[in-house]
């Protein structure tokens, strides 16, 4: 059982960052940042934000597009 001081530097985590970049994103899709360009490109893929000329993706985007494109193998 974790003790009190234990619990509140859990507490004390400051929560993933809301937006990420191209890199951030291809690395945890394991893919590259050209095939995120093309995917913006060809207008598929997870949604982005423009900030200026950045480009930025929401987690909470790239977790959708995850859970979305998951495939079972036994379902038919």
């Amino acid at each position: 059982m974790p003790s009190i001081h234990e619990a509140r530097r859990e507490e004390e985590k400051p929560p993933l960052p809301v937006l990420a970049t191209p890199p951030q994103v291809a690395e945890y899709l394991r893919t590259s940042v050209a095939a995120l360009s093309q995917d913006r490109y060809h207008r598929k893929g997870i949604p982005y934000v423009k900030y200026g000329s950045r480009v930025l993706y929401r987690w909470a985007d790239v977790q959708e597009y995850v859970n979305n494109n998951t495939v079972d193998p036994g379902a038919a």
